[in-house]
């Protein structure tokens, strides 16, 4: 029985299921972890959404492109961008893909595995039990009534600074843009949203997020996706980025947890 996590699948199907091959999944024994951005951008977003809420002992957290998915499908008003998530909305079974979907958390922590897993990673500001926390307060209403309204409101760049005061709207934006949007930080912490690239365009002004001092438990070990441009480089312990480009031609890659062994396919050739 293992236990292995995925980086970013964003539609790429027939990627998922080689790199599935290449491990020796074994759906009756083994336990899968995704960071996210499941859908868009990729050839098949639908067959790959339906795969992996399928799958037993799946956990999933919810990604950007995720999110934005749950806006177009339960949100009046969505913020506009590209998109190739139609055949989803359009789907006979969009009701229980949607609904599956929403039920995702923003972060999984196994306190026996000593893993955490989140899609953009933890905002230095936060300890794990602070962030666990500031999660739940969306999914909570991610699964609430006000689900619509939350989407609507999700969208946008500011507040850029986290203060324990944020109220609203206001605040679950920042979480969100923290769990799910963050690269670059200011040396104070501030979310630097808008610019993306690998993790060597740092300046004074613009760092990694994981190379702010932190809250973290450094013996805790934390995965997570979103940052395609570090092809899985931290060069930091116990920090797995696994998000390797497969949309963009490159890589899926699978970490197994027991061992830190490392698994991948290439993409180009789907």
């Amino acid at each position: 029985m293992s236990h292995y996590a995925i980086g970013d699948l964003q539609g790429c199907h027939k990627a998922l299921e080689a790199l599935l091959s290449k491990i020796n999944y074994d759906t009756s024994e083994d336990t899968l972890w995704l960071t996210g951005d499941l859908v868009n951008r990729g050839p098949d977003s639908l067959s790959t959404l339906r795969l992996v809420s399928e799958l037993p002992r799946v956990i999933s957290v919810l990604g950007n492109h995720d999110l934005h998915l749950l806006a177009l499908a339960l949100a009046s008003r969505v913020y506009p961008t590209k998109h190739n998530l139609d055949e989803i909305l359009n789907a006979p079974d969009r009701e229980k893909l949607i609904q599956w979907l929403r039920h995702r958390p923003l972060i999984h922590h196994d306190a026996k595995l000593k893993y955490t897993m989140s899609h953009a990673g933890i905002h230095p500001q936060w300890s794990l039990s602070e962030a666990q926390l500031h999660a739940e307060e969306v999914c909570t209403i991610l699964q609430s009534e006000q689900v619509g309204h939350l989407l609507e409101h999700m969208y946008g760049n500011e507040p850029d600074t986290w203060s324990p005061s944020l109220q609203g709207w206001d605040r679950f934006r920042y979480i969100i843009n923290a769990f799910t949007r963050m690269r670059f930080c200011s040396p104070s912490g501030k979310l630097i949203l808008d610019i993306k690239g690998p993790a060597n365009l740092q300046t004074p002004e613009l760092i990694p997020w994981f190379e702010l001092p932190n809250k973290r438990d450094p013996q805790d070990r934390l995965i997570f996706g979103h940052w395609a441009a570090l092809m899985g480089k931290t060069n930091q312990p116990n920090l797995f980025a696994l998000d390797t480009g497969c949309v963009w031609g490159n890589q899926l890659t699978a970490l197994r947890l027991e061992d830190q062994r490392l698994f991948s396919v290439e993409c180009k050739s789907f």
